[in-house]
């Protein structure tokens, strides 16, 4: 598939704060200088707000130095899916010592996160469903170890936005969905919540609705 994302600007820390997060995502990308012409595949052209009137586009995100980079390049993803935001936005979470998280777009993943605690965990989860906009916001939560379990529950229904839904979804099989090579710990909690994300589950009540 050919390049969709070009970064051009001159301004090294931006650069770099940018192909970082964007490589991190797992995306390719075209370098351009500011003034260089741009090929007609390139959907959408990241640059700095100072370079932006160098570059002739229809697509251009400014990045302001400073801000996190990952919002920009989530905008990026959005424009050349042709979409303003995501119909639905999936988070499964796999409790335990340690809690796998995953974020569904739509049905594709668009992050996996694990957490060593379920404090954190639960703000990850909040703060990944503001991080991509949606029209419908689900956390399913596998029905794990009770004492991580209801301790997550209990956290996710006084942070979550009262419209989110939340369901408890069965474990049973994930952990069978491993490679037999990769045996990590991490990676198992991280597969595991994609395939909570992906199954339907029991819609809890919210005690704060």
């Amino acid at each position: 598939m050919k390049t969709k994302i070009a970064v051009a600007t001159v301004h090294g820390r931006a650069y770099y704060e940018l192909v970082k997060e964007l490589k991190k995502q797992g995306l390719s990308f075209l370098s351009l200088k500011p003034w260089d012409p741009v090929p007609l595949n390139i959907k959408v052209v990241i640059t700095t707000r100072d370079e932006s009137h160098l570059i002739s586009h229809p697509q251009i995100l400014p990045f302001e130095q400073g801000s996190n980079p990952e919002s920009v390049v989530d905008k990026a993803i959005l424009i050349i899916q042709g979409k303003q935001g995501y119909e639905k936005v999936v988070v499964g979470v796999d409790p335990g010592k340690t809690c796998g998280i995953a974020v569904l777009g739509d049905a594709k993943i668009l992050e996996t996160l694990t957490s060593s605690n379920i404090e954190d965990a639960a703000h990850l989860v909040v703060d990944n469903l503001k991080r991509f906009p949606s029209e419908v916001r689900v956390v399913r939560v596998g029905n794990g170890p009770p004492e991580y379990t209801k301790s997550l529950l209990s956290s996710l229904d006084e942070d979550l936005p009262e419209e989110t839904l939340m369901e408890i979804v069965s474990e049973a099989g994930t952990s069978r969905l491993m490679n037999k090579s990769a045996n990590r710990r991490v990676l198992r909690d991280a597969v595991s919540a994609i395939e909570i994300a992906g199954r339907k589950g029991r819609i809890l009540s919210r005690k704060n609705v």
